[in-house]
């Protein structure tokens, strides 16, 4: 059944934190004759995998004070939590105040968004917001839009989509005995006799390492990672003006390098540690990213980002130490090195590894394989849909293939074939390369308020033409 408005809506696809925002500032820009559609496939609209946790020890890695998911009202998540009655304080309750700030479990900020959504669907006067909870399968170009078919069978008439499907999955399990992170149930078979190998060492191995000690796994367990490092934690950082960063810093990135180097130098004189100045380049990164030659965004890329990646995604405080702790017993230990192989026997895997500065290979046996380096590229994504457009011409990958390709308008570039269909955006994530601060909540809301704009004027011309 073809469903159709007097305005044709325009569709969000993803309703994690990206496609949250995507839909609430959709509702504000637009006029009131035009719906929006949320369409999500997994279990639950708002949370996505980041928030759906119920986890307490799995910690925002941003203060709530920067949390808001709205530019204009940067309390409002704070004022949120205080009226809430959420948990307590304590690391039990999911709200920890340490020195660094106040940081609260992830849980809890996806019953802020699950809120924020609620009111939308169930406000006064018409609702505007239609929420679909399939998996889209296909954007059938139109004249001026799309027949966005899901996968149960729905069809609906759109004049747009905005693609907020999140982060790019990795590539499919390696091996039989490959848990997903992301579905912690299966960590309660293990046995505390056998280690179990986690593969990255950033921010989502310390979620794993939470997750599996909560579901009962007691033995031991090893993060592997090309440079084994680990998050730096969140400090009572001061702050510090952005640096006043030239067209020729731009251009080399050793320059680029030697230029913050002595801007960390001039802030230590004054007092003020390096996370402030890691800080004060925020609202400069996205330019910076763009002002670098390609040569020196793939070299980046080879060398510096996982540097890069531990100083600006910092975590949380009791998360860090958490993990100092398992590392100081034991029961964690954190290896620089390379996964070679892994041939699966029928209980375990027998894992070849090359640590770093090792001459010889070393083999061991593990009982589970947890893949936590974060995403994948598009070139590995299973995802049906993104394959579909790709088929279509209507998105290509975007630069180093770690998504997919846009313009400075938010608005999808394809290969050119598709014809006919109206406008596809994209934000958050999905983004990465072309941007390259789209993947915490401070940047995605303000991509969000500044893309329902362009949106907005995009739907203005088209009616009056």
């Amino acid at each position: 059944m073809i469903r159709q408005a007097s305005l044709p809506p325009i569709a969000v696809i993803g309703a994690g934190f990206s496609g949250t925002m995507a839909a609430l500032q959709l509702l504000s820009a637009l006029p009131p004759d035009r719906p929006v559609l949320l369409c999500e496939r997994g279990g639950s609209f708002a949370r996505g995998l980041a928030y759906g946790t119920g986890n307490p020890a799995h910690l925002l890695n941003v203060r709530a004070a920067n949390m808001s998911a709205f530019p204009d009202r940067p309390g409002h998540f704070e004022d949120w939590l205080a009226r809430s009655g959420l948990g307590g304080v304590g690391a039990a309750g999911g709200v920890v105040r340490t020195p660094a700030g106040t940081f609260v479990a992830r849980g809890h900020y996806g019953s802020y968004l699950s809120e924020l959504l609620t009111g939308a669907v169930t406000g006064p006067g018409t609702p505007r917001l239609q929420l679909v909870n399939d998996a889209v399968v296909d954007l059938e170009p139109r004249a001026g839009g799309y027949l966005l078919r899901t996968e149960g069978g729905q069809t609906h008439r759109i004049a747009g989509a905005v693609l907020a499907m999140g982060n790019l999955a990795a590539a499919a399990p390696k091996s039989r005995h490959s848990l997903d992170p992301w579905i912690p149930e299966n960590f309660g078979r293990l046995h505390p006799h056998a280690p179990v190998l986690v593969v990255g060492t950033g921010l989502t191995m310390l979620d794993t390492v939470a997750s599996l000690r909560a579901h009962g796994f007691s033995g031991a367990i090893l993060a592997l990672s090309r440079r084994g490092l680990l998050p730096n934690a969140h400090t009572p950082a001061g702050t510090w003006p952005a640096p006043d960063l030239t067209p020729a810093d731009f251009a080399s990135l050793p320059r680029l390098l030697a230029r913050l180097r002595a801007e960390v130098a001039r802030a230590r004189v004054a007092g003020i540690g390096w996370h402030g100045v890691i800080d004060a380049l925020r609202p400069l990164t996205d330019t910076i990213w763009r002002g670098l030659p390609a040569a020196e965004q793939a070299r980046f890329l080879r060398h510096l980002r996982p540097f890069w990646d531990v100083h600006r995604h910092r975590t949380a405080p009791p998360a860090a130490a958490t993990i100092a702790d398992e590392i100081g017993r034991g029961s964690l230990t954190v290896r620089a090195g390379r996964l070679l192989a892994i041939e699966d026997e029928a209980a375990q895997a027998l894992v070849t590894l090359r640590f770093r500065g090792a001459k010889r290979t070393e083999r061991l046996a593990v009982q589970a394989m947890i893949d936590a380096t974060g995403f994948g590229h598009l070139a590995e994504s299973r995802d049906p849909l993104l394959r579909r457009l790709s088929e279509q011409g209507l998105v290509r990958p975007g630069p180093f293939g770690l998504g997919l390709d846009a313009g400075t308008d938010y608005r999808a570039i394809g290969t050119g074939l598709g014809e006919g269909g109206g406008p596809l955006w994209i934000i958050g994530p999905l983004l990465r390369g072309v941007l390259w601060e789209c993947m915490a909540v401070p940047d995605i809301r303000n991509e969000a308020a500044e893309l329902a704009g362009l949106v907005a004027a995009h739907c203005d011309r088209a009616v009056a033409a």
